[in-house]
């Protein structure tokens, strides 16, 4: 893990606060205070030699506050006043819209708002309603939440706007829409013929979202009428998450789409992520490219396909592989690792500033000595890495098909002290545990094969290639040192009694206001491979290891 120290300055100014046009400035023993006030100001007292002014209140809200503010928009809201709900919240615009689509594109009605005990500033509430749409009528019922925050200009209380407010399951920019859907719904099934559901598999939630999305109008289905979220337009080069039904006021007929999914791995993969408190993994098969099991803890946004993270030291698999290439590194031949290493002007460090002193490439990438790259840096060209990972590993192209929405992976060109950190997974770097299985699937099966959950002869789409594979000696030293490393390095604990067919590669990634990095971990064993991710959890070794280590076996 790279530990980079940099100390930014920022210059603070003070200007006087503009309200309604007017600035506010007083003069108080010969300096000038400055001081916001309600309502966009108040009048002076003619009589007065000295114009008094209401100050903004900061700090906590009161418990009297938070009530106020939340009954206020709750009631406004349940009344159908949507300029009044809006105008109790800090984005008036946006709340507008919000809440006219949602009596006029989602078509509810009857709306119940129950709130809950206080927290702070955060309400819960309940919704009770019934959605409406030509002659079909359904009860709704859901929880959300709202949070009460001081306006900054005035230090009013209000309802701090966000579209989850309305509903949790609303991202901003997303809509609340009832009508004949235009996709059919679709029956997902394993690899075994039965069928997924979110209700067995919590984590296949937005998976099955994808692949009605991307199936149902093919798979032989017919649409009905649903209340569901119409998510807003995903941002260039980015793949749209997909729309979710929250209510069937009449069912559609399912088509079928087989997935490549192993049931007793996704139970398994369910299992040890609800463990933690943030986790993510992806299992995968090296030979073929089937994706087995994807499961995350948190079920609203698949991390383990579209998350975009620093993997840490997991990067020094491609890496290392690129030094192979060149000659700058050998398995068994002696290389620096020094305690710290400069380059661009960064001083890069070692966890705990540890050396090893006459020591091999494979020692020091066992250990994930951090310095043992840093020190190559000035070797490279600045797109190097960015080619390796491209060509080889067939990362960062953008054109995997895998038949829901992925994210496969970035390694931009980057130069000086930033070329220097994407050595070591930081930097620009990006990844999520879809990509890191299938960088160690690579180095299992000695080329690179697209991950896929629906096979590409269901829709006839083609599979990403990569343009070239690693040469006889470098596969063999990268499978060398990532099984020396799974036998004795930092992956040890975690992958004991898996050999000798493994290897492994640990990572932990810093990321700025965490406490804790996010911890890494992928490996194969036999035709197996898989990679996790625990978010704030620590070294990769500790969190993510164990999780992956524990399918890796249950999948042999």
């Amino acid at each position: 893990m790279g530990k980079r120290r940099r100390v930014a300055e920022r210059q603070k100014t003070k200007q006087p606060a503009v309200l309604g046009g007017v600035i506010a400035v007083v003069v108080v023993g010969g300096a000038f205070g400055v001081y916001s006030l309600y309502d966009g100001g108040a009048a002076a007292d003619e009589g007065s030699q000295a114009t008094t002014r209401k100050a903004v209140k900061t700090g906590p809200l009161s418990a009297s506050e938070v009530h106020k503010a939340s009954t206020a928009f709750l009631t406004a809201w349940q009344s159908g006043d949507v300029a009044k709900a809006a105008a109790a919240t800090d984005d008036t615009a946006a709340a507008a819209t919000t809440l006219t689509g949602y009596a006029k594109e989602a078509h509810i009605t009857g709306v119940t708002l129950t709130g809950g005990t206080r927290s702070g500033a955060a309400v819960p509430f309940s919704v009770r309603a019934t959605v409406t749409y030509k002659g079909k009528s359904k009860p709704l019922a859901y929880d959300s939440k709202l949070t009460v925050v001081r306006r900054a200009k005035d230090g009013v209380p209000l309802v701090g706007w966000a579209s989850s407010v309305v509903h949790p399951d609303l991202q901003d920019g997303d809509r609340l829409v009832t009508g004949e859907s235009g996709t059919p719904p679709v029956k997902a099934l394993d690899r075994e013929g039965k069928e997924l559901t979110a209700a067995k598999y919590p984590s296949l939630g937005t998976v099955l979202d994808g692949l009605r999305e991307k199936y149902g109008k093919t798979a032989g289905g017919k649409a009905g009428i649903e209340l569901r979220v119409v998510r807003k337009a995903a941002k260039k080069g980015t793949q749209k998450t997909p729309d979710k039904t929250l209510l069937a006021l009449s069912e559609g007929t399912p088509g079928t789409v087989e997935t490549t999914l192993s049931p007793a791995l996704q139970s398994a993969a369910e299992r040890q992520v609800a463990a933690k408190e943030k986790a993510s993994v992806v299992v995968m098969r090296p030979s073929t490219g089937e994706i087995l099991a994807v499961a995350n803890t948190s079920h609203g946004f698949n991390t383990a396909f579209q998350g975009s993270l620093a993997p840490g030291s997991t990067m020094k698999v491609i890496t290392a592989s690129l030094l192979f290439d060149k000659g700058l590194a050998s398995a068994d031949k002696p290389h620096p690792c020094p305690k710290t290493a400069t380059y661009g002007g960064w001083k890069f460090h070692n966890d705990d500033d540890f050396e090893i002193k006459n020591g091999t490439f494979k020692a020091s990438f066992a250990r994930s000595c951090n310095t043992a790259f840093i020190t190559q840096a000035k070797e490279l060209k600045d797109d190097d890495l960015t080619k390796q990972a491209q060509q080889v590993f067939g990362i960062g192209l953008n054109n995997w098909s895998i038949g829901v929405p992925s994210f496969d992976g970035a390694v931009p060109v980057q130069s000086n002290a930033q070329m220097a950190a994407e050595l070591m997974g930081q930097g620009g770097v990006r990844m999520n545990p879809l990509n890191m299985a299938s960088i160690a699937s690579t180095v299992k099966a000695g080329t690179f094969h697209q991950p896929y959950l629906v096979a590409p002869s269901v829709d006839h789409r083609t599979l990403a290639k990569a343009s070239r594979t690693m040469s006889a000696s470098t596969l063999a030293q990268l499978r060398e040192v990532m099984q020396y490393t799974a036998g004795y390095g930092t992956a040890a604990e975690a992958m004991s009694g898996l050999g000798p067919d493994y290897g492994a590669k640990t990572g932990s990634a810093e990321v700025d206001g965490q406490k804790k990095p996010n911890g890494w971990f992928t490996a194969w064993k036999g035709d197996l491979a898989a990679a996790g991710v625990v978010q704030q959890g620590g070294h990769g070794g500790d969190t993510a290891g164990p999780i992956v280590a524990a399918l890796l076996k249950s999948g042999s």
